[in-house]
């Protein structure tokens, strides 16, 4: 039996692997608490060593009774230190998906469920040296921190490992836990900047259909004159022209059009895989910000021509995952 062997057996399998994810809740029980003295517990070690060395020698009745009430003080607040952090209830809240170059947010929730307020607890990545977020809990309540990631690539993005810390009261001591939360974001590909307009002309990847006088061909600027019976509430709703948005008016075309399709296969081969992902994220997006139906083709994924939030999401999603082996 190896030396992890011996550990997992003497400490009760309660010391987590590195890797491990935390599903769920967490509690924050006295086996997951680490305590050490800080710089200042140290240095202030020492200056009790010196008091009780000089009280020794010049047998000083009152040093013997300074040295040993500042040793009290200490423990108390080796104690209040630990109990400031045990005991807390942690879980993961949502993440919103973003765009490659974009930051990730990760909020995480933090329930102190008993009648004692908690203060100064520092929550970061565990490889940032100095953590950047302080909160202060309540008795019975919670707090929510939001930790940003800087995204390069699409695809899951994995937290790292979080560390929870708290010096409090005196500084003389850290406590501190791991906390790694199995919670992800979803990068969708980075759009691409000046990509060529949707392919919805004589040479548009799509299909051709007899359309009347009044095919719905998107949305405008609204200009003057415009019926009000033509105004895209939807869109106008979505702006809110109070905000700075403006307002949209449906536009209507005649003649023969064709079915916009966004094929993956039909895109020049010669350009690289995230440049064709990123010009297909461009004209998701073009394509629901004029609320032109679209279908969408990428590989063994098909999607009936359609719009709106859930079917802009699924195609995104198809984008940010495509290629990647861990698709759930």
């Amino acid at each position: 039996m190896g030396f992890r062997g011996w550990v997992r057996r003497t400490t009760g399998n309660w010391l987590p692997r590195r890797g491990t994810l935390d599903a769920g809740e967490v509690v924050l029980s006295q086996r997951r608490v680490f305590i050490l003295p800080t710089r200042a517990g140290i240095g202030f070690a020492l200056l009790l060593l010196v008091l009780l060395i000089g009280s020794i020698n010049y047998s000083l009745g009152l040093g013997f009774a300074l040295t040993f009430l500042a040793l009290s003080c200490a423990l108390v607040d080796m104690v209040f230190t630990y109990r400031n952090l045990a005991h807390l209830a942690l879980q993961q809240g949502r993440v919103p998906t973003v765009f490659a170059g974009q930051e990730a947010q990760f909020e995480l929730h933090v329930a102190n469920r008993s009648a004692l307020a908690r203060y100064g607890v520092w929550i970061d990545f565990a490889d940032i040296k100095e953590p950047r977020h302080a909160t202060d809990i309540a008795a019975h309540g919670s707090a929510s921190v939001l930790l940003g990631v800087a995204t390069t690539a699409r695809g899951w993005l994995q937290l790292e490992r979080v560390v929870l810390s708290t010096r409090f009261p005196l500084g003389l001591f850290r406590a501190w836990s791991y906390w790694r939360p199995a919670t992800r974001a979803l990068v969708y590909p980075r759009p691409e900047e000046g990509a060529p307009p949707l392919p919805v002309s004589g040479n548009a990847v799509g299909s051709g259909r007899a359309a009347g006088n009044d095919d719905f061909a998107g949305v405008r600027s609204y200009q003057a004159g415009d019926s009000p019976r033509q105004l895209a509430w939807r869109q106008i709703a979505r702006l809110d022209p109070a905000l700075g948005g403006q307002l949209v008016t449906k536009h209507f075309e005649g003649g023969v059009g064709d079915e916009l399709v966004l094929d993956f296969a039909q895109l020049p081969a010669h350009l690289d895989l995230e440049l064709r992902l990123s010009r297909m994220t461009r004209w998701v997006l073009d394509a629901e910000q004029r609320a032109l139906p679209y279908a969408f083709r990428l590989g063994g994924i098909r999607h009936d021509a359609g719009n709106g939030a859930a079917h802009q999401a699924a195609c995104l999603r198809a984008l940010a995952l495509y290629g990647i082996g861990d698709a759930a």
